[in-house]
Formats: structure tokens, C-alpha cells, sequence
């Protein structure tokens, strides 16, 4: 690999890059509302010459480049989080600012940033034939935020694209990632018995019910053991609902939704048994747990349900998915990598946790600044994460692909 010769075409492409990033900040698009997205990056991919681009009956954007036997594909969620209140942001969200190097806007890195280095890493390719015998696939996907994996959960199982691995975007702050814990979500409902608060002795209150087994749930979350590379599972209230006529009544139940974050080793069926055991220790006999399903339409007004539990996955240390990445890295940027996890969740949890493709994480920007009020994306990460994506294909193509043992991923 000419290392120079990549870093100069990259420098090339860091004003139009920079440019269509800024641009895809311009256009709001929480989950399910990605179409005028997807138009966008459908333009940007045609100026810069994709061989063939597709939307997916879900709503998917996917952009190919090459024709040969070894699927790659890369992935960037492309809606993103709300703004929360306009009042605490220093600059319009949206519009952003361009500063010292550095884009400030919602999603310039999670997760737009990852697309636009994926669109002008194709044109890299393109530019400097690089795709060896691959044919990758730079996809934007959607619902991320709402449903982790949701659209590679379509896209793998409706076989749009059956990729070997897949590169995960999100941000790494240019690290390597191998991992991260997984997460589901848990309902709670309290039954108790709805009466006029004038007389709250007629009824049972769940509201009241409901605190001793609060309080379970906080003790359940420290005595949560730690993974000694993913870190420790969590578990904490995030949202009660009452069931109630009118606010002089005592509800008839209340529902508690649990955010329930799981180090390896923690499954579905062990997270709701936990949660059984501390409604039992609270003293409540006769409470419904379940799994939620998500069923909202995407852009396209397609339903793909989904349970929203979404299981960790870790590549070993010496895996040769990490080790080719490794190799990438070194090759593009002449010294050793940090490899390293998020502390949140991807579409990697469906990717390879549920579908069992092998996954890797390398993207732009910090994952600390996500959903805030100072998300930001220096322009330098950009023009590097182009390069590693430019230069992947080669590496992976020179190793031979995957190791015959890691071709599919088991817990």
C-alpha cells in the first residue's frame, strides 16, 4: 500500500467531505423520518461515481463499489437523536458552526460523520483502485436510535446484502473496537386499585407498591458482576407510567420501564428472572415483565417487528478480523492502534450478536460528546477514517478474509 499516495488523494477530498457532512447536519431526521437523508446521500453518492446504489424496502440506503467475491460493508446509522431543549445549545443545532476544524452540529458524529467518510471513501476506492477482489457496501441505515440493529436485522435476514464482516462507524475516536455490551428493554407492570384520592383507603396504590421494588432494582444494580473487558451490566428505572382516570385518583397500576444494560454471560432469560426475584423480594405477587416489541413504521411505512433486546458480542483479542484491522491501521497510519470498546450500544449488537457476522468498530469522532449539546466532529477524523476505510479492502483481501474459525461469530 503507497501510504502517501492514500493520505494526499484523502487531503483532496477533506473540503467536499467536510462539505457533505455539514450538509447532512442541515437536515433533521429522528428515526423513521431519514427519506430527505437518504435523497442526500443518494446525490452525493452518484457525483462521486458508486457503481450501483439501492434503498431497501425498509429504507435503507445501500452504495456499492466493486464487483468481487468478498462482501464487505460498512455501516453508519444516519437518523439521529432530538435537540432537547433549543435553550441550552450555543448555535443552531442544525445549521451548526464550522470552527477551527471542527463541524458543530447534531449528528456530526453520531453518526453522519461516519457516512460521510464512508461516501468519499468509496470515491477513494474508485480514484485509486483499491477495491481488490471486494465489493463493498457503504449502507446507511436507519432507526438506530430508536431500535439498535433494527435495519441490519432486514437486511440480513431479507438477504438485501450478505456481507462477510462489517466495519460499525460509530464513533472510536480513531480506535479499534472489538466489542460492547448489549442492552434490552423491560416493562413492569404494577396492578393495584384505582380509587377517588379524596378516600385513597377504597383503592391500592402502586405508586406506592411500586417503591419498595425501586429500591430492589438499585440493589440489583450494584451487585451486578463486572466482564473484565466489556466492564459491568447495569440496570436502573427509567420511566414510570401511571394508569390512572385523573390526577385527584389513585391509578389502577403503574408501568416501570427498565433501561437493562448486559455484560457477557447476562442473557434475556437471566435479566427477567432478576427482575422477578426483586418484585418477589419487594412483596409484589402479581406484576407482568415483558420484552417490548417495536413495531413503528419506518420512512417507507414499512413494519419490521423486532424485540428490543439486543445482546453484547466481543471479538477475542486475537481474532483475525482485529488482527486485519490492526494491520489496516498500522499500514495507513504507520504505528500500532488502540484497541479498545464502547460503552454504549450499535447496530453491531444485531449484526453480530444476534446474526452472528463478525464485526469491527473504527469511526470518527468521540463517543463521549453523542447526544449532546457540544457533539462535534474534527474535519482531521474524517479524512483519517476515509483512509483506514480506503485501504481495508486491500488488507483483507492480501489475508485471505477470515480465518476459516471466525467466519461466524459465537458467543
Amino acid at each position: 500500500m503507497d501510504r502517501e499516495r492514500l493520505k494526499r488523494a484523502a487531503e483532496r477530498l477533506r473540503k467536499p467531505c467536510a462539505e457533505f457532512l455539514r450538509d447532512l447536519c442541515r437536515i433533521p431526521a429522528t428515526s423513521n423520518q431519514e427519506g430527505p437523508v437518504v435523497a442526500r446521500i443518494k446525490k452525493e453518492m452518484t457525483k462521486v461515481g458508486f457503481d450501483e446504489i439501492r434503498v431497501d424496502k425498509y429504507g435503507n440506503i445501500l452504495g456499492r463499489i466493486g464487483k468481487g467475491p468478498r462482501v464487505i460493508a460498512c455501516d453508519s446509522h444516519i437518523d439521529t437523536v432530538g435537540v432537547g431543549d433549543p435553550a441550552e445549545w450555543k448555535w443552531d443545532p442544525f445549521r451548526g458552526k464550522y470552527e477551527n476544524g471542527v463541524i458543530w452540529a447534531r449528528g456530526s458524529s453520531d453518526q453522519r460523520g461516519g457516512m460521510a467518510a464512508m461516501v468519499y471513501a468509496g470515491k477513494l476506492i474508485k480514484d485509486l483502485k483499491l477495491a481488490a477482489d471486494c465489493t463493498i457496501w457503504m449502507v446507511g441505515s436507519i432507526c438506530e436510535e430508536d431500535s439498535d440493529g433494527i435495519a441490519w436485522l432486514y437486511i440480513l435476514k431479507e438477504k438485501v446484502i450478505s456481507p462477510e464482516i462489517v466495519i460499525v462507524t460509530e464513533p472510536t475516536n480513531l480506535k479499534i473496537y472489538r466489542g460492547h455490551r448489549g442492552r434490552m428493554e423491560i416493562k413492569v407492570r404494577i396492578p393495584g386499585r384505582s380509587c377517588h384520592g379524596s378516600a385513597p383507603e377504597r383503592g391500592d396504590n402502586p405508586i406506592t407498591k411500586a417503591a419498595p421494588f425501586l429500591l430492589e432494582i438499585e440493589r440489583l444494580n450494584k451487585r451486578l458482576r463486572p466482564h473484565p473487558f466489556l466492564g459491568k451490566g447495569t440496570v436502573c428505572a427509567t420511566q414510570i407510567r401511571e394508569d390512572g382516570p385523573s390526577q385527584c385518583a389513585v391509578p389502577g397500576a403503574v408501568t416501570v420501564h427498565l433501561d437493562r444494560r448486559l455484560a457477557p454471560g447476562e442473557t434475556k432469560n437471566s435479566a427477567l428472572r432478576e427482575v422477578r426475584e426483586a418484585l418477589k423480594r419487594a412483596g409484589i405477587s402479581k406484576a407482568k415483565v415483558w420484552v417490548p416489541i417495536y413495531r413503528e413504521p419506518s420512512w417507507r411505512n414499512t413494519v419490521y417487528p423486532m424485540e428490543q433486546y439486543y445482546p453484547g458480542w466481543c471479538l477475542d483479542a486475537d481474532h483475525s478480523l482485529v488482527r486485519i484491522s490492526k494491520e489496516t491501521y498500522r499500514g495507513v497510519f504507520g504505528r500500532k492502534p488502540i484497541v479498545d470498546k464502547w460503552i454504549f450500544s450499535t447496530n453491531a449488537t444485531t449484526i453480530t450478536g444476534i446474526c452472528g457476522v463478525p464485526a469491527i468498530g473504527f469511526g470518527a469522532g468521540n463517543e463521549d460528546n453523542a447526544h449532546s449539546v457540544k457533539e462535534h466532529m474534527p474535519v482531521d477524523h474524517l479524512v483519517k477514517a476515509m483512509q483506514f476505510y480506503a485501504a481495508f479492502p486491500t488488507v483483507y483481501s492480501q489475508a485471505g478474509g477470515l480465518d476459516k474459525a471466525d467466519r461466524r461469530y459465537r458467543a
